[in-house]
């Protein structure tokens, strides 16, 4: 039989060859989307359920427990009650607006917006009022964080996969590429999995108002709107960034840790990286302004009305009301650094009655991250750079260097080990394939420390349901004050008004005399105002027991008062958490 070869002239079959071979590449660049960009079709967007379900059974799991802390209450639960309930607004600083007949508060702190008062409406609307409910919220927000990260993560991932293509491969450029549609990557379900039982995840998740958890699906939302414009130039996602962007600071000013380096590198991957198609032009540029800007409105009004933003940012920006001095980088440094590994560990939650620690995730944390950056830095380096700007953002504060900011920066920290660990699990491995074994391997050792640490919290929490200003013991005081008509005490300390407040559905509402000018000490006009309630015998006055105290000095003043007017202190009735360690005590004067 004659050869085909030998029949054509001898540049043909070369030519033929090097045609098949572009077919082939064609073929391959079109199925990008569903062999090396994504890790799975149909399976792959399913198996999700797995870590979102077993988060739901942690989170959900005795929800009443631990009490009501004060900032869950302050910023959504009495709010809210109160629009429900029909009763009087407690605008923060008086700032509202009226809008059909109705009062609506526009922040609950000068830096926290009423996001969450809105969004607990419909939820206690339909369950009713109590602590459960409330929460109910914060676990449904951390769900959507939960799912806006993976979607985020995945986008990335195509970026990245799409950018490492050089343009004159594929047949129209990289414009021609067909997109990835709503399939996920592997390292969006590794970092579910990590995220799922975590116990900084799951407790801080439970009570997500007290960390302001709606800050998370909205700062992943705005990274991941951003990824499809910059991989789909698509202008309504660059819209939705702008948005979200916006939206996430005024649900709290912290949000400007991860939006603002976010938006930096966005603006620095599209002039630096000549592959990028995506470009800003003026219309873009005024519409996402206006996108921006919408959302911070009442913000901005609230300011108008207050001055309040400015006033806290201008007084805290050298050294903050708990005196943190904003200078001093080190040793902030050092602070910052230690709660970072001990948000990995997950043994910050003493209060729920023990500390648990998964020891192993900082070590798996670290050498996954360095190894990853070896082995292929450019899926990692630029979500390391956007941590570690976000981190060296939180060295800075105006209140404290509290440990619950990495509420935020967490499932962040977790997602860069997701992404570092998928990087050794390919498409297609084996068990022979040592990396993939290895991550499979840290994956089951890191998981399971969650579950271990998570599943001792819980235990912890049934027996002590809760210490301090997380203590159960505010259920009690509240049920005693509704109980025995007692709808007007005095306060004498913070932490006891919104609680009760939000407890007894109104029917108490605590009168605040203490004072917010310092921690340390009382202002000149204590006295006068203790002097407006101290001669009526009916009067009771709510103080935390000692070594619980949080305001100082007004206790002791109290005494001094009472004494100057012939009259005698009384501790009628104290109230303990489940240890037997009182927590809240009531005092009246006769």
């Amino acid at each position: 039989m004659v050869s085909l070869r030998r029949i054509l002239p001898p540049a043909l079959p070369l030519l033929i060859e090097k045609i098949h071979k572009l077919r082939l590449n064609k073929l391959k660049l079109n199925r990008l989307s569903t062999s090396r960009l994504q890790w799975a079709s149909r399976r792959g967007n399913g198996v999700i359920l797995l870590p979102l379900s077993l988060f739901v059974f942690a989170a959900t799991f005795q929800l009443g427990l631990p009490g009501l802390h004060y900032d869950e209450a302050k910023e959504a639960g009495v709010n809210a009650m109160e629009m429900l309930t029909g009763a009087p607004i407690t605008a923060f600083r008086d700032a509202e607006i009226t809008l059909f007949g109705h009062s609506l508060p526009l922040m609950v702190q000068d830096y926290i917006g009423a996001a969450n008062v809105y969004l607990a409406l419909p939820v206690l609307k339909i369950s009713g009022i109590g602590v459960p409910n409330l929460r109910f919220l914060s676990i449904g927000t951390a769900l959507l964080a939960m799912i806006c990260l993976a979607l985020a993560i995945s986008e990335w991932m195509c970026v990245k996969e799409l950018h490492s293509i050089r343009p004159h491969a594929a047949p129209h450029g990289l414009r021609g590429l067909q997109r990835p549609q709503h399939k996920l990557h592997m390292a969006s379900l590794v970092t579910l999995m990590l995220l799922a039982l975590s116990p900084s995840f799951v407790f801080w998740s439970r009570q997500g108002i007290y960390v302001t958890n709606l800050m998370q699906p909205l700062c992943f939302f705005c990274i991941w709107q951003g990824l499809r414009w910059l991989n789909r130039e698509n202008t309504i996602a660059a819209l939705l960034c702008a948005f979200s962007a916006g939206l996430a600071i005024y649900v709290k000013i912290q949000a400007a840790w991860i939006v603002g380096p976010f938006g930096l590198l966005l603006i620095g991957w599209m002039l630096l990286n000549r592959q990028c198609t995506v470009h800003l032009n003026l219309r873009v540029v005024i519409s996402g302004g206006i996108a921006f800007l919408v959302p911070l409105l009442p913000l901005l009004l609230f300011d108008i009305q207050t001055n309040g933003l400015v006033d806290v940012l201008s007084t805290n920006a050298s050294q903050s009301y708990y005196g943190i001095n904003n200078a001093d980088l080190v040793g902030n440094l050092a602070i910052r650094w230690s709660q970072l590994i001990q948000v990995l560990r997950g043994d910050q939650f003493w209060y729920l009655g023990g500390s648990f620690a998964n020891r192993f995730a900082p070590i798996i944390a670290v050498v996954i991250i360095v190894v990853a950056l070896w082995c292929d830095y450019r899926q990692i380096l630029a979500p390391l750079l956007l941590f570690l700007l976000a981190f060296a953002c939180s060295l800075f504060t105006i209140s404290d260097l509290f440990i619950n900011h990495y509420a935020l920066l967490h499932p962040l920290l977790i997602a860069l080990a997701g992404i570092s660990l998928s990087i050794f699990l390919r498409v297609n491995w084996t068990l022979r394939d040592v990396s993939a074994a290895i991550a499979l391997l840290s994956i089951a050792l890191w998981v399971g420390a969650d579950l271990f640490a998570t599943v001792r919290y819980h235990a912890a929490l049934e027996e002590s349901g809760g210490l301090a200003d997380h203590s159960d013991a505010s259920y009690h005081l509240s049920y005693y004050l509704r109980n025995n008509g007692l709808g007007a005490p005095i306060t004498l300390d913070w932490g006891i008004d919104a609680p009760v407040r939000y407890l007894t559905e109104g029917a108490v509402r605590p009168i605040e005399i203490f004072g917010y000018d310092s921690l340390a000490e009382t202002d000149n006009n204590y006295a006068e105002r203790l002097r407006l309630f101290i001669d009526n015998p009916d009067n009771v006055y709510l103080l935390h027991a000692p070594g619980q105290t949080i305001f100082e000095g007004r206790r002791e003043e109290f005494y001094q008062e009472a004494e100057a007017n012939g009259l005698t202190s009384v501790l009628e009735q104290v109230f303990v958490q489940r240890n037997q360690v009182p927590i809240y005590e009531l005092w009246r004067v006769k």
